[in-house]
């Protein structure tokens, strides 16, 4: 497994070796500050590739992510990948945060169009004076500070997408713009994920494509990533959990076992890495890696 570290992101994503990397997202309080920090601490030795920190819905959190990034910039070895999304913000908005994200060593970042408040499958409704397209800021951002530009992929396609294919076309759009790498929603299944490879590479994308992923550790945890991502739970993995929704801890060992699965299905498909969706924690991932035999370098 790679190690990022003194390579440019594209460059070990590219290189045909396996990069892993970490996500990520602003805390709300004092004692969520200190699990982050906690989490990245945890995370480090590692060497990821990148780690990326959210950016919420209409710039909720805009100070503390671009905080977040600066500090990880400044203060350990790791690359941070700052969010910005579209929702909320005029362009003259947005090229004061790229301003800001440069200014605080910041050289990366992950380009959306972001969600309107009431879902992905709620009306877009474009802010006025501001973008309406993650292309259109993946333009801004690579000519304005020449950023690196990493932007969504979705295994199963964004669910306002009119279908898979028109889906595909938005992310051919984003490498026309100036995007260099890809990193997807949460995969379920290594299949989904080859798919979006095929109808990607089809019509001629040919960036970096990294799955997501993030291990089910609770019932409740299954629900609430079904409502984010707009897409229902296959049946397969509620299945192979029910037998534990009275046991906590099974259900979370078996919510493990199933994304280290699902990790070595995908690199045997040929993905360039692993992209964790952490929730700023760090034991989940380590039990992985466990199972991975991914080991400090």
């Amino acid at each position: 497994m790679v190690r990022g570290l003194g390579r440019g992101v594209v460059d070990v994503i590219r290189g045909g070796e396996r990069s892993i990397s970490f996500e990520f997202f602003p805390p709300k309080d004092a004692a969520g500050a200190e699990q982050l920090w906690k989490a990245i601490s945890d995370l480090e030795p590692y060497a990821p590739t990148f780690v990326s920190v959210t950016y919420g819905a209409g710039g909720s959190t805009r100070d503390t992510t671009v905080e977040i990034t600066g500090r990880i910039a400044r203060d350990t070895s790791m690359t941070p990948v700052a969010h910005l999304t579209c929702v909320g913000h005029t362009r003259e908005e947005l090229e004061a945060i790229l301003d800001a994200y440069d200014d605080a060593g910041v050289r990366h970042l992950m380009a959306l169009r972001g969600d309107p408040a009431d879902g992905p499958r709620a009306e877009w409704t474009v802010t006025e004076g501001g973008l309406t397209y993650a292309s259109e800021l993946v333009d801004l951002a690579h000519r304005r500070g020449g950023f690196v530009v990493g932007v969504a992929a979705f295994s199963l396609g964004h669910p306002s997408a009119e279908s898979l294919e028109a889906d595909a076309h938005v992310l051919l759009a984003k490498q026309q713009a100036g995007a260099e790498f890809a990193v997807t929603d949460m995969v379920f299944a290594a299949d989904d994920y080859a798919g979006l490879i095929e109808r990607a590479r089809a019509i001629g994308v040919d960036i970096p494509i990294v799955p997501g992923i993030m291990p089910i550790l609770s019932l409740r945890q299954v629900s609430r990533m079904a409502e984010l991502s707009g897409h229902p739970v296959p049946d397969a993995v509620r299945a192979r959990l029910a037998p534990y929704e009275h046991d906590a801890a099974a259900l979370r060992a078996a919510g493990v076992a199933m994304a280290a699965e699902l990790c070595e299905e995908l690199l045997a498909a040929g993905a360039p890495g692993l992209h964790f969706y952490t929730l700023n924690r760090s034991r989940a991932t380590l039990e992985i890696f466990e199972r991975l035999r991914i080991s400090v370098p």
